[in-house]
């Protein structure tokens, strides 16, 4: 990117006391459009997305995970151990001169720091903060504990996902911790928007349960309209038969699959008609309704289809026919994908050291002031010296007594 162009958020700083990925995602997300963040972090209680991994050559480092990279990229790197009270003099410092706060631990820890609100903003009236949880600030269930799976089960997603009449399975990964933070930049934005009108600050509860809830809305209409309560159905439609995800041929010892969904009778007939599957041609199925009654048998017969089929070729038959079809993506897939290699999903930055770190680009675009991300994530404490001393104003001597007494660790 030119370097005179200009990005929209590089007169905003960020704070983040966060950590894992429900965080620093939205910590990620605003550096990436020039915000200036400083990760705070202590080596005496690593990081866990630092932990997680994957590592390079499958060998653990942490510096090296490729998690904590694609969520940190772009950051500063300050190292503070809170265990001190000279650490938590330095996050009230530095909260006095930045925009934007964002934490994730339990609830009440930051109060229980002397680092809640109000003790943050007592010195910066504009300032924002961001609170993120498993199930937000207050209510009963404030105080449960839990990551990624657990967000899952209480925002509804674990008993809808899975075959009808099957245990649950859920969504893969810590789902909650990766849709939160996109629904928490709106908010952030907002809330920077009025303080630039009114100069006035706020504090914002995320609640990452809450946000996972947002992706089964249509379940809680149905319940509202109907007073029954939704059930797991795989990958079927109400609206859409075949709606299914179907074993292709595959060389031995692999896997492959293709989605196929007919959303309208006349994709239907094109399907027929590309299968030359005598069973499908029956005239029960030419509507919507005839599918649906009998869609465990038209699921059988596509699969008998497909079992024998190369998956791309299925892909690029139907698509050209007018159906909606495509193989089922692997990581692998992903990372060699010639659509995402075009739009710049996948970045390549430096380490310190010289080591390439591989990581997602930013998820959105603008034409005139895109995204850029101009740094790797930091390994440990790597910016610890600049940060005080260009913010705090602290000088070498200063810095060397706290890395001595154990503060920046």
């Amino acid at each position: 990117m030119p370097a005179e162009v200009a990005r929209p958020l590089d007169q905003i700083t960020i704070l983040d006391l966060s950590w894992v990925v429900a965080g620093p995602m939205i910590g990620r997300n605003m550096a990436d459009f020039g915000a200036r963040v400083i990760r705070v972090e202590s080596a005496k209680k690593p990081e866990v997305a630092r932990l997680t991994g994957p590592f390079p050559e499958g060998v653990r480092d942490l510096n090296r995970s490729g998690l904590y990279e694609t969520c940190n990229a772009g950051k500063l790197g300050l190292a503070l151990d809170m265990g001190h009270d000279e650490a938590k003099a330095i996050i009230l410092d530095l909260a006095a001169k930045v925009d934007v706060i964002v934490e994730s631990f339990a609830p009440g820890q930051m109060d229980r720091w002397g680092l809640g609100y109000d003790a943050l903003s007592a010195n910066n009236p504009g300032l924002v903060m961001v609170s993120t949880s498993l199930m937000g600030q207050s209510g009963p269930w404030s105080s449960l504990a839990g990551f990624g799976n657990i967000g899952a089960a209480m925002s509804g997603l674990q008993i809808l996902a899975g075959r009808e009449g099957a245990d649950p399975v859920g969504p893969y990964g810590p789902y909650t911790d990766f849709v939160a933070p996109r629904l928490a930049l709106p908010v952030l934005l907002a809330a920077l928007e009025d303080r630039r009108k009114t100069g006035r600050g706020r504090k914002l509860d995320i609640s990452q349960a809450e946000a996972g809830m947002q992706f089964i809305a249509e379940a809680f209409a149905q319940a509202s309209a109907t007073g029954k309560a939704p059930v797991a159905m795989g990958n079927r439609d109400p609206q859409m038969a075949p709606n299914e995800v179907y074993r292709c041929a595959a060389p031995e010892g692999e896997t492959a699959w293709v989605a196929i969904s007919v959303t309208s009778d006349a994709a239907w007939s094109a399907l027929v008609e590309v299968t030359g599957v005598s069973a499908l041609a029956d005239p029960a199925f030419a509507t919507l309704e005839g599918r649906k009654a009998r869609e465990t048998e038209i699921d059988m017969a596509l699969s008998a289809w497909c079992a024998g089929r190369n998956a791309g070729e299925i892909e690029a038959a139907l698509q050209a026919a007018g159906v909606a079809a495509a193989v089922a993506a692997t990581p692998n897939d992903l990372a060699a994908d010639p659509q995402l290699a075009a739009i710049g999903h996948f970045r390549t930055q430096p380490r310190w050291d010289g080591t390439p770190a591989h990581h997602e680009a930013c998820r959105f675009r603008m034409s005139l002031t895109p995204a850029h991300v101009d740094r790797a994530a930091p390994q440990y404490g790597r910016d610890t010296d600049m940060v005080l001393t260009d913010w705090l104003g602290m000088d070498p001597d200063r810095i060397a007594e706290l890395r001595e007494a154990g503060i920046l660790t």
